[in-house]
């Protein structure tokens, strides 16, 4: 693989395993500095009406947009997202921040409480000082879009740690915010080291901090921020289920679980990592998601052709994952298609179908995070809904039936923190987001996402 002495955050194309260009950690000073300049700023940008704020973040909404195709090609050589789909992301998240620009006054305002009391109770919703964002590189725009957006029409200020194989998106992201009016200091970009994230967060000026990354990260995350006492959200792994009882249309149905499984080369939290298939139609689905699988091809992330697919963001990620489906076939388990590493520094994986996982196998227990499909046969909607539930994870969940009813039996009883009833996900700038169990905790998008780090103060005025 290719290597270099130099440390800090680099881009390295995952088609090639070429690294592309370095980028030195931020020194102690540059840390210090920047947390100087996020209290400094507070003291402005929070001081300012919201409407004022709204309409900077609006601009940066807008820069989204147009720069689309430019954050397109970063996301492509950063860490191999299609460029139809690094075009989507952007979008997603230019809808992500104008839609707290223009909903985010409204979420903020003040709420009364009905009181007993002589006087009149309203409780206000206030920013609370500079956050720090960790964020992660599957998703590099909308990741820390619906972070950013709400804090800063809140008039928190933000430092954003990003993925170190991400630092062109990072700087990007910056750019947007600074050329949309945001002010000096308001959010700041600092190419952390994981010691210097361990300051910040114990730095008193921090008033909390967000994570979106692996359950490895957010546990240690979580435990710095439960002992400085700074309040955390948690976004972690997750295995969701997806639960197919009955089809009028196997076809259709398999080529809606695949797509969803394989978008963002299968590097998503809330993936349909777990295809619970009712054992009537199990034969017909995993030949029909088998023939999908066997039909795509690999391709350049900048060129993508139909019925193609990228590589996964590094050569590490790919490996790691070829580990996890050849221990499941080695125990017993049937590779339908694909599961191939390609040879070399890329980080091509072709993706597979997998069938006949078991508990004692890795990947049971683990997450799959790429692109692979494990198909599990059930025979009754009590045996379905027990294996949905088998998992330390509770992000997400999909249930799909004929009968909306029968759907909605299981969809009721799943532990996830995203219940969805005949669609793989409900997903929009105005839905939260956010699990449970070891899936995480707090809410993102949709007014919880403004509902996080806020100063809820009780004001009561006496008659």
């Amino acid at each position: 693989m290719a290597t270099t002495t130099k440390q800090g955050y680099r881009v390295t194309n995952p088609a090639t395993g070429e690294v592309v260009e370095e980028f030195p950690f931020s020194t102690d000073a540059e840390v210090h500095d920047a947390l100087t300049k996020a209290q400094t700023a507070y003291e402005d940008w929070g001081s300012r009406t919201i409407e004022e704020r709204a309409a900077v973040v609006q601009r940066a909404a807008e820069l989204f947009e147009e720069r689309k195709e430019e954050l397109a090609r970063i996301a492509a050589t950063e860490m191999g997202k299609p460029f139809h789909e690094g075009i989507e992301e952007a979008e997603f998240s230019s809808a992500i921040v104008g839609y707290y620009a223009e909903h985010g006054p409204a979420f903020v305002a003040d709420q009364e409480v009905p009181t007993l009391a002589d006087g009149k109770a309203v409780i206000q919703r206030l920013p609370i000082g500079p956050l720090l964002g960790i964020m992660p590189w599957n998703f590099p725009y909308y990741q820390v879009a619906r972070f950013a957006g709400p804090n800063l029409v809140l008039g928190n200020t933000v430092l954003l740690k990003h993925a170190e194989s991400c630092p062109r998106s990072a700087l990007a992201i910056e750019q947007i915010f600074r050329d949309a009016g945001v002010p000096e200091g308001a959010y700041v970009n600092v190419f952390a080291t994981h010691e210097q994230v361990s300051t910040i967060i114990e730095d008193p000026r921090i008033q909390g901090v967000s994570l979106t990354g692996s359950e490895r990260a957010g546990a240690i995350i979580g435990a710095q921020a439960g002992k400085a006492l700074k309040k955390a959200v948690l976004e972690l792994g997750g295995s969701d289920p997806y639960v197919i009882l009955d089809s009028d249309d196997i076809k259709e149905a398999a080529a809606t679980a695949w797509g969803t499984r394989i978008y963002n080369t299968g590097q998503a939290c809330n993936s349909n990592k777990r295809m619970i298939v009712m054992e009537d139609i199990f034969d017909d689905f995993v030949s029909e998601l088998t023939e999908l699988a066997k039909a795509v091809k690999p391709a350049d992330p900048l060129e993508p052709g139909e019925n193609s697919y990228g590589p996964m963001s590094s050569r590490r990620a790919a490996e790691d994952l070829d580990a996890q489906v050849q221990d499941a076939v080695a125990k017993g388990a049937t590779l339908h298609a694909g599961g191939v590493l390609a040879e070399g520094d890329s980080a091509y994986y072709s993706p597979a179908v997998l069938t006949g996982v078991t508990p004692d196998m890795r990947a049971f227990q683990e997450e799959l995070f790429g692109p692979v499909a494990v198909v599990y046969k059930v025979t009754s909607d009590d045996e379905a809904l027990e294996l949905a539930n088998n998992t330390p994870f509770g992000l997400g969940g999909a249930v799909f039936a004929k009968d909306e009813n029968r759907a909605r039996q299981i969809a009721d009883k799943l532990q996830v923190g995203m219940a969805n009833v005949n669609t793989p996900a409900g997903e929009g700038a105005e839905l939260p987001f956010g699990g449970v169990k070891r899936s995480g905790f707090g809410r993102e998008l949709g007014p919880l996402g403004m509902d996080e780090f806020v100063n809820k103060r009780l004001y009561f005025v006496a008659n």
